[in-house]
């Protein structure tokens, strides 16, 4: 699983590298995210432990109808077993409307306070 995460952050989308210069270092609200993060049988995108908080990035395929089904068990696996909120982008939001992205995230980093 370790080697897979590694293999992912290497290979991080456009939308996912925007993101990214956005949240590490602990830029926004002094979160630490991880990127490409193994949580159980699962990598996400974005994780927050502090925060308990999951962000995916997702592209087109997941509008299709078995990724979304896949998405949908993962996100429910991830709140129930884990506790964790999961907040999902598309890229084209990430790429076009980045304020608008970190204000969500933002307030879900607030709420968890």
């Amino acid at each position: 699983m370790q080697l897979r995460a590694r293999e992912l952050r290497r290979a991080m989308t456009p939308a996912e590298k925007k993101l990214w210069t956005h949240l590490r270092f602990e830029q926004l609200d002094g979160a630490h995210f991880r990127r490409q993060h193994a949580v159980g049988p699962y990598i996400v995108d974005f994780f927050c432990a502090k925060a308990k908080l999951v962000v995916e990035v997702d592209g087109d395929i997941h509008a299709e109808p078995e990724q979304a089904k896949y998405d949908a068990e993962r996100t429910q696996w991830l709140n129930e077993q884990k506790e964790y909120r999961v907040i999902r982008f598309w890229n084209n939001e990430v790429l076009n409307s980045i304020e608008g992205v970190l204000d969500a995230i933002h307030q879900a980093l607030m709420r968890e306070q």
